[in-house]
This record gives structure tokens, sequence and C-alpha cells, in this order.
């Protein structure tokens, strides 16, 4: 559905808190209750008097408050809603899908610090992002008679679509860290029905995140989920951000499976029964798996990086899963297309049960290589694309092998590189693999070389970590969002 744009104004969400693929700020300064309310009497002029929505929460100590006001607003611009409750980002994409809905507003931070919150939005079954969610922010909508508000029981509904999707998943040992988010009571009732041994960390829901930070793609967060799985010798670990659209894994060894490793795993699963279908992976992500993918049978196709891209990818190449190095994976097969990390839990026990190899022995049997974390530079926003289009030049004059799906990523013999402008931030990010240490040190100095050429001020650093199967915590520095 299209959105026309509107002058913002009193009454208007701050426009302080769009963000490319959802709305979100500091609690008390920049996200209010009436940022809440406004939002949704907005979001209610988009569709017709009475449509009906979904109103999901997570578990931050603000997200109560903020769903009042938002559920508030849909009423007051007359729409039907229906009030899902706390739980994660899943549970409203399913009760969409499920229930045919018009859309649907989750309130969360997803895997941002405690005291910032946010909203997920879709129209239809589609996510609203990029100038149409702006748009709609910017918009005042009006009061129209009529609204209404109910809650509507969908938690047993959603289980049992999650536990059909284990399939005959096998009795494992696993361990599982909701980390005090969203997911907590759904993983508490899956773990008491799946077959095994479940051990249960941080799994209660507790908005200030006492544990660690919501987010499984930060290896830190990690820790006391590998401590688990190496302490009780357990098959493995699976740990969920804050809303429960990004997922973390563990292996038996205590070694984290990285989402492109993970990806290939479910991918080579599902081509078995799919030949030949397509897998997208993030412009982000190893050689290896593209690489694993072809060998497989499959199609690998390579996406822009952020998660409602890489859905868009999917969709456009009629692809089956598809994921991201930050955590989001997608299945189309059997599912609704969204990053609900719990039935990708769900479809990696059932991958588990057909594969034949514990998930650590396919891990060790990938072909090693050496790379970097997501590295992040100082570059002045006016400066990104004069620096990226300097670098092309220089590579096509050399005859290099540049895709440009998301700014550059060059193909070399013994490895490749990529640098892209950051969506969120004055900065440029970076990243290197490579088939042995040296190339990686010889490639990560040529790219260096070349972004000093360019006239950036600060001189790029490249720690490295040893192996892409290592668990190394990368510098805070080297730390970033995928967002």
């Amino acid at each position: 559905m299209r959105v026309e744009p509107a002058a913002s104004g009193p009454g208007a969400v701050n426009p302080g808190l769009v963000r490319a693929y959802d709305l979100r700020g500091t609690v008390g300064t920049d996200l209010t209750a009436a940022d809440a309310r406004a939002l949704g009497l907005a979001y209610a002029a988009a569709l017709a008097p009475g449509a009906r929505v979904a109103v999901g929460y997570d578990g931050r100590l603000s997200s109560p408050m903020l769903e009042a006001a938002l559920v508030a607003g849909l009423v007051a611009g007359g729409l039907d809603v229906a009030r899902i409750g706390c739980g994660p980002t899943g549970l409203l994409y399913s009760t969409v899908h499920t229930h045919d809905l018009a859309g649907g507003i989750m309130v969360t931070g997803s895997h941002n610090p405690p005291d910032q919150n946010g909203f997920k939005l879709l129209l239809g079954r589609e996510p609203l992002f990029g100038p149409a969610l702006a748009a709609l922010a910017a918009g005042v909508g009006r009061p129209r008679a009529g609204g209404t508000a109910a809650p509507l029981g969908v938690g047993d509904a959603y289980l049992d679509r999650l536990l059909a999707a284990a399939g005959a998943a096998p009795a494992l040992r696993i361990g599982w860290d909701p980390g005090h988010g969203a997911t907590a009571q759904v993983v508490t009732r899956l773990a008491a029905r799946l077959p095994g041994e479940h051990h249960l960390l941080n799994a209660t829901i507790d908005g200030r995140f006492p544990a660690h930070h919501p987010d499984p793609s930060e290896p830190a967060n990690l820790a006391q989920l590998q401590a688990l799985v190496r302490r009780e010798a357990l098959d493995l670990g699976i740990a969920f951000d804050g809303d429960g659209d990004r997922i973390g894994v563990v292996d038996g060894d205590g070694a984290i499976v990285w989402a492109d490793q993970l990806l290939l795993f479910l991918a080579t699963d599902l081509l078995r029964d799919h030949p030949g279908a397509a897998v997208v992976g993030d412009v982000k992500s190893s050689r290896v798996l593209f690489d694993g993918i072809a060998a497989a049978g499959g199609r690998p196709s390579m996406s822009p990086s952020g998660y409602v891209l890489v859905r868009r990818a999917m969709l456009a190449a009629g692809a089956s899963l598809a994921g991201e190095m930050s955590g989001h994976l997608f299945f189309a097969d059997r599912w609704d297309g969204t990053d609900d990390a719990l039935h990708v839990a769900m479809r990696l026990l059932a991958a588990l049960g057909r594969a034949g190899v514990t998930l650590a022995a396919f891990r060790r049997a990938l072909p090693r290589t050496h790379a970097t974390p997501e590295l992040r530079f100082a570059c002045p926003d006016d400066r990104k694309a004069p620096v990226l289009a300097a670098l092309e030049r220089a590579l096509l004059a050399q005859g290099a092998a540049v895709d440009r799906t998301d700014g550059l990523r060059v193909t070399l013999p013994d490895g490749w590189w990529l640098l892209r402008a950051s969506g969120t931030e004055p900065k440029l990010t970076a990243r290197v693999e490579a088939w042995t240490a040296d190339a990686l040190r010889t490639i990560a100095a040529d790219l260096s070389a070349r972004l000093l050429a360019t006239g950036l001020v600060q001189p790029p650093q490249f720690p490295a970590i040893e192996d892409h199967t290592d668990t190394a915590e990368p510098t805070d520095a080297a730390r970033s969002s995928s967002r």
C-alpha cells in the first residue's frame, strides 16, 4: 500500500526516531507515549476504517506503556486492534499471516540497550521501511469513530506451529539462552515439549537484561552459553536477541557457528528436498557459503546487507531460504518468509535429525578461512560516495572482479574484501576474508593503502580473527550492528 508523504508538525511522530527499517530512540527523551499515540493515528490513516491489525510488545520495561499509547492511537484512528501481549516479534508476524490481518505493529527495541525502544511496522504482510516508513511517521492522523481493541490469545497456536516445524526432532541435549528477552516464555514452553534434555539460561523476561546485552551476533554475549555447553557436554546451544528475530548458535565443541555457517547447514538440508532452489546470503557472508550452496545443488544469490533487503532479495529470487551475518534468517519454505529465530531454531533441530552428522562435525569439515570482523572507519557522509567511486575506477582499470551488490566486493585468487557505506553513521565498513593468514594480511594491507590514497584521515586498522570458525571476541572498535 502506498503511503503519501505529509509534512511533520504538531501531533506527528518525532522524526528523529525514523531509521531505515524501524522507529527507535531513547525512552523519555527521543521517544514518549505521545509519539506512540501519534504513530497509532498516522498508521490508522493508511488503512480503511475498521481494518483489523495486531499489536505486540517485547519485555522491555517501557514496552507496556508504549503499547498502551500506541493502541489508544490506533483505536482513535478507527481500527480494530488485536492485542497479542508480550512475546517475540515472530509471534506478531505469525499472527498477521495466520489471521490474514491488515497489518501489525511490534513495540520493541530489538537488540538495542535497555533504555531504548521502538516500533516495527507491517502493512499487510510487508514490512514498512525506507521512504514509506518516513512518510507515514511524518503524517498526522485524524480521529475516526468505531475503533476497538481486545486481547487475542495466539500463544498456543504459535507454539504448535513451532513444534510442527521441528518435526521429528532428535532427542538432543540443548542449552537455551533467551537472554531475559521476549522469547523466554516461549522457549520455556518449547523445552518442556521437545524431546531430549534442556538446560535454560536467563529464561525469565527482564527488560533490564541483567545477564548480558541481548544480541547474539556479538561473541561476548554467547560466552555464558558456550560455558554451559562445555560444562555440561551438550550437543549445542541456541540464543536469541531481545525480540527473537536474531539467532546465535554454539556447537557441541562450544564454538560459535557463525550465521553464514548456520545458513549453509540449513541450506544443505533444504536442498535435499528442493534441488536447485535459490538461497540468499548477504554481501558480508563468507565465500564458503556461496560455494557450499552451489556444491549442494542450490543457486546461491548475494543480497545487500540489511534484514529487510535480504528478505526482499529472497522474494525477488523466489528463494526458499535467506540470511545475513547478523543472525536474521528467513524461511519461505513452509513458513511465512519472516525472520523468526524461534522457527529457525526448530528447523535447525529438524535438520540435525536428518543430517547424520553433528553440528560440530559439520563446522569442522568446512574450509578454514581467515577473516576480519566487520570494521568501521570514520568517513564524512559527503565523502562516502566519492571514496567508493574512486576505488571502483581504479579497480576496474586494473581489471579487478568487482561486485556492486552493496558497495564494492572484490574477489581475488586468495580471498576477497568488501567496502560499503554505513547507512547509520559517518563511516565506511569493511571486511576481508582469505584462505591463509598471510593472504589476509596482504589483502588487508592493500585495501588499507587504497583507502589512504583516497584521503581518509585515519589509517584503517585490520585486527584479524585467526580463522572463520574461531570464537575470538573482536575488539570494541571492531564490533558493529549490521543494521
